[in-house]
């Protein structure tokens, strides 16, 4: 209990990368268990992490000449493989279960399925099609406006978190746990302190987008399923790094 009242811990860091990707990091079973959502305030540094390897590879492929279009495929390639494509199938059970089942009770059975339906397919073809051509948009200068697009998209699941109940007794985000205030309010203000310091003000302005988006995603998943689960989260984190990333194609020079 006494880790869990922590508002930082050591570890934290490790958890977060951990728990979002596949990134061989070692972690404490034992410790992860007893810590919970109390490591929720890194979540924002697992995706910064993500974006920097991701961004790297898009770079050096700038670099060697590739074409932007390659370029930006890499990017996506590498951000689904070190996250194992967790917020891109939470996305698309999310789209199977929410538009696919009439009860509350239908719609998390399609989402627990591991079967993915046509709304599922289709969410996924769209969602990455879309974060595709904005990086393309966004030109050799696309970097700090993945970066930003990590950290933000990260930060705005961990106030969903704590904003909505779980919609059912079991899964991974009833495992983890709802964060405490401090740790949200943790959370937000490192991923805006890093945007700020990476693009300067128009920071806000996404932070604003992104909050947004992931304020619509929370009253579709309180209408339809009361709550949230981790599939609920995964599809907010990509509908909103969507959403920044085609605002920094007009925000961004």
């Amino acid at each position: 209990m006494a880790e869990q009242r922590q508002i930082i811990a050591p570890r934290d860091i490790a958890l977060a990368c951990a728990l979002l990707t596949r990134l061989p990091v070692p972690v404490d079973g034992d410790f992860a268990a007893r810590r919970g959502a109390g490591a929720a305030w890194a979540y924002p540094l697992a995706g910064l992490l993500v974006a920097l390897i991701a961004g790297g590879i898009g770079w050096a492929a700038l670099w060697l000449g590739l074409s932007p279009g390659l370029a930006a495929g890499l990017v996506l390639t590498g951000q689904v493989v070190m996250t194992g494509a967790m917020h891109e199938d939470g996305l698309a059970d999310s789209a199977d279960g929410l538009w696919g089942g009439w009860t509350r009770e239908r719609r998390l059975e399609i989402m627990k399925d591991s079967r993915i339906g046509s709304y599922g397919v289709l969410a996924m073809v769209l969602a990455l099609g879309l974060r595709w051509n904005a990086l393309i948009a966004l030109g050799a200068g696309f970097l700090p406006a993945l970066l930003v697009a990590a950290l933000l998209s990260r930060a705005v699941i961990v106030v969903e978190m704590a904003a909505l109940p779980n919609a059912r007794d079991g899964g991974m985000s009833r495992s983890i746990g709802r964060p405490r205030a401090v740790t949200v309010g943790l959370a937000v203000l490192l991923a805006a302190g890093l945007s700020l310091a990476m693009i300067g003000w128009t920071a806000l302005l996404l932070l604003a987008i992104a909050g947004l988006v992931a304020f619509g995603c929370a009253m579709i998943a309180r209408v339809k399923i009361g709550g949230q689960t981790g599939d609920i989260l995964g599809a907010t984190q990509q509908v909103s790094e969507i959403a920044i990333l085609a605002a920094a194609t007009v925000l961004l020079p």
